[in-house]
């Protein structure tokens, strides 16, 4: 199983490097417009990783086209493509909420029909295929590799993008049962082999201080409309060989790569945790 980090804000070319001597696969960024929190713009944010590593991943978990005129979102991710030699995985999803949809001047219930045509064309113009967008027929250079495209978010009508579009599948926040149940349904769509990354949450580590799972639990409980009893069951907690035994259910699952958003103080010795978690994995 690979293993992956969400970036904090605050230092990207210190946490990037950070996350990569642990010898995690890949680092992240959520693609976001406001949330009343402070955020960079991720293909910004993702280049400057990618200038102070040479190895790691860089994935955007998850990359909202709908907000955005498609060939100015695919000359974003192109972009980011070539400087980072080829080293990104592209997360796409049509969340973002309505206040982020109205600012970018979008309406929130085409969401849906724009993400689905980003789906369709994104190929075509990353490789700089003639493509018709409306009335305009869009040619963009250089071509790129097109990056693994892995659809983030759940339920069936994601599946279905998965099975139509897709690489791979980038839910959150699941149970390894509801992983196991989400692969079956992608075979039953006709992929024979689906590739599954998990975006997860956790504390790493055995000091006092981390943030207690409960909290944790709260959070996602308010943000997904999630039961507390159900919640509780989804944060990674505790040393490194605790983390392991519970991600290896992922793996048993058809997880293939967690994406880990690491909550609480210290980061960088959390990461640290981490990539000892990814050592115990690859035995």
């Amino acid at each position: 199983m690979k293993l992956g980090v969400i970036l904090p804000a605050d230092d990207l070319r210190v946490s990037a490097r950070q996350a990569e001597d642990a010898g995690l696969d890949s680092v992240f960024l959520g693609d976001h417009l406001m949330t009343g929190r402070p955020s960079l713009d991720s293909t910004v944010g993702l280049a400057v990783a990618a200038a102070v590593t040479t190895r790691i991943r860089i994935g955007l978990s998850v990359f909202v086209p709908a907000m955005r005129p498609l060939a100015w979102a695919a000359k974003q991710i192109a972009s980011l493509q070539q400087v980072s030699g080829e080293r990104l995985i592209l997360g796409i999803g049509s969340g973002g909420g309505e206040a982020q949809f109205a600012a970018a001047g979008v309406s929130f219930a085409e969401r849906g029909p724009r993400t689905d045509q980003a789906l369709r064309l994104l190929p075509g113009l990353l490789a700089g295929k003639e493509v018709r967008i409306g009335d305009a027929v869009v040619e963009l250079a250089p071509p790129v590799a097109v990056p693994p495209i892995w659809v983030g978010n759940r339920g069936r009508l994601v599946l279905q993008r998965v099975a139509e579009h897709g690489t791979g599948w980038f839910p959150s926040l699941l149970s390894p049962e509801a992983v196991a149940a989400g692969r079956r349904r992608l075979i039953d769509l006709g992929v024979a082999d689906p590739v599954i990354a998990v975006g997860a949450t956790g504390t790493l580590g055995g000091d006092a201080d981390l943030l207690p799972v409960e909290d944790l639990a709260k959070g996602i409980g308010d943000a997904y409309g999630m039961p507390l009893d159900q919640a509780i069951s989804l944060p990674l907690t505790g040393s490194a060989e605790a983390v392991a035994e519970r991600l290896s259910a992922y793996g048993e699952a058809g997880a293939a790569h967690v994406v880990v958003g690491l909550a609480g103080p210290r980061w960088a010795d959390q990461v640290r945790t981490l990539g000892r978690v990814r050592a115990l994995l690859g035995r």
